[in-house]
């Protein structure tokens, strides 16, 4: 039988107690079920074992001989040759209705699986020996958020109320003429800035115009409501709606029919590149006629529930030259001019790592020259191997290299004669860290640029990405502060050594309690954020 994707099944083999013949069986774990079953108070049991219990009433006279939990990933990326597509949203659907018939790239199976019902799985699946998955069981822990989700107090995180970058008694358009705004999320609210700006901006009459990257959002999504609010308001909206980010695609086809629908222009990005910016812009008619354009650039997705959830910044800013570059991003992703010349951004892919490789050799020129150097990044991937090897340069200039990356990298830091001025940390916690923010230059006026790409040849190479300068003191003093943090040697962190290896070390601080506690959270007792 067709095994779908990421399903969870029962390889079973069962014989015939008369004629001693045995055959082998597949029983699919429903997926419209409890993924554990609440056996008593406190007590759940995985459905796949209820199932397994209870074998013998589906093979009635048969005897159950063994059985195994195993799931197959199928390969589900989608090829659209878009040079030749008419109707890029009609080719992705038919791609996303043969997704699931996709080759397999991987066999999970419980460690206790026999040779001889793996072989048998391996044989029909066509799988190698590089993607068979031997675990201990139990398979598919996405279900747990299920116990996650239990009302039990004692056993998660104190709940918090996120403070307000801005106090909602105050104009928000007024207060961005006045300063910028960092924020920084889940630790400022979503909802009362990114959010609020642009709801507020759909609802101001002096609105002319918003604009909008989506790459992926929440599923009753807030802003996408506000956007139609705009449109049916008479504002002209225009949306760059990224279609095809993975696994997003079917709830992104369905935002942008909504959004054309309600009057919005939607546009679907570059050809072939994926818009990853995140991006908005608020066209404002001031008193006395002047237009003066409203920005927010950010780290992350414009979505209210991963933002309670991811850290991630934000600038809001009306400064006139982070608006024209945002005005001009914004003409080629809509239309057909090619800009890679910006004041304040570096973008993907025409500037952005040729833009951070001259930073790093800027540093390696001030150490050679015997002037103070410093590069300090955060990212979530660092795999590219151009800023790699720039990275390995500086570090043989004796610059000192801090890297804080949650997640892949293929640099090895400490290794004698290449990397002994590097450091690399991880911090895993409450909240997925995800932001990315770029520091060079020690000293009292280091530069730094926080925006969407992960150094990652995809982000660079194949993505619309956008890094902000950060120009207020006071902003560039507290990122700066969040990296001193995270690199003190008693900040608990995960720490990647020469050998490749990453270990725990623990201090007395953990990162995120740290920021949760410093800025004076309103402790709520009814679990609400």
């Amino acid at each position: 039988p067709y095994i779908s994707g990421l399903s969870l099944n029962l390889a079973v083999t069962v014989r015939n107690p008369v004629t001693g013949h045995t055959v082998f069986a597949r029983v699919k774990v429903p997926s419209q079920l409890p993924r554990f079953v609440n056996a008593s108070k406190d007590r759940f049991v995985p459905l796949e074992d209820v199932i397994a219990a209870h074998l013998g009433e589906l093979f009635k006279g048969m005897q159950v001989v063994q059985h195994h939990v195993f799931r197959v990933t199928r390969n589900e990326d989608l090829e659209i040759d878009e040079d030749v597509t008419e109707n890029l949203m009609k080719a992705l659907e038919r791609e996303l209705l043969r997704r699931r018939f996709g080759p397999p790239v991987r066999l999970e199976v419980e460690d206790t699986i026999t040779p001889e019902v793996l072989d048998l799985l391996v044989d029909e699946l066509g799988v190698g020996d590089h993607e068979i998955y031997r675990l201990p069981g139990p398979l598919d822990l996405t279900g747990l958020h299920a116990i996650a989700d239990l009302d039990r107090p004692e056993l998660s995180y104190r709940p918090f109320v996120p403070a307000e970058a801005v106090s909602i008694a105050d104009d928000l358009f007024a207060t961005l003429r006045e300063h910028d705004i960092l924020v920084h999320h889940p630790y400022d609210s979503f909802a009362t800035s990114v959010q609020r700006f642009v709801e507020d901006a759909a609802a101001d009459p002096d609105v002319l115009a918003i604009k909008q990257t989506l790459y992926r959002t929440s599923g009753d999504s807030p802003i996408v409501d506000a956007l139609i609010d705009a449109a049916e308001a008479g504002k002209q909206v225009v949306v760059v709606v990224e279609i095809k980010a993975r696994f997003d695609e079917h709830a992104n086809i369905s935002w942008a029919r909504k959004l054309e629908t309600a009057g919005c222009h939607v546009v679907y990005g570059v050809l072939g590149l994926k818009t990853h910016c995140k991006l908005a812009m608020v066209v404002r008619q001031e008193a006395g006629g002047e237009l003066r354009r409203y920005c927010h650039i950010g780290t992350g997705n414009y979505n209210p529930k991963t933002a309670r959830q991811y850290e991630d910044f934000g600038l809001l800013t009306a400064d006139p030259q982070v608006g024209e570059d945002v005005t001009d991003l914004f003409i080629h992703l809509t239309g057909y001019s090619h800009q890679s010349d910006y004041r304040r951004l570096l973008v993907a892919p025409d500037s952005l790592r040729q833009g951070l490789l001259d930073r790093i050799e800027q540093e390696i020129a001030h150490r050679a020259a015997g002037r103070t150097a410093r590069i300090r990044i955060k990212t979530n991937s660092m795999v590219d191997e151009p800023v790699i090897d720039a990275l390995y340069r500086a570090s043989q200039a004796g610059v000192p290299v801090d890297l804080w990356v949650r997640g892949i990298c293929t640099l090895r830091p400490g290794v004698p004669g290449l990397s002994e001025t590097i450091r690399v940390r991880s911090v895993l916690g409450r909240f997925l860290e995800h932001s990315r923010v770029f520091e060079f230059g020690g000293g009292r006026r280091p530069e730094i640029w926080i925006g969407s790409a992960d150094l990652m040849r995809r982000n660079l190479d194949r993505r619309v990405e956008a890094l902000v300068k950060v120009s207020s003191p006071e902003h560039r003093r507290y990122l700066a502060h969040l990296l001193d943090l995270a690199f003190e040697d008693t900040t608990t962190a995960w720490t990647l050594h020469s050998d490749g290896k990453w270990l725990r070390h623990r201090g007395e601080t953990d990162l995120q309690h740290h920021l949760v506690a410093s800025r004076r959270w309103r402790t709520v007792d009814d679990g609400a954020e």
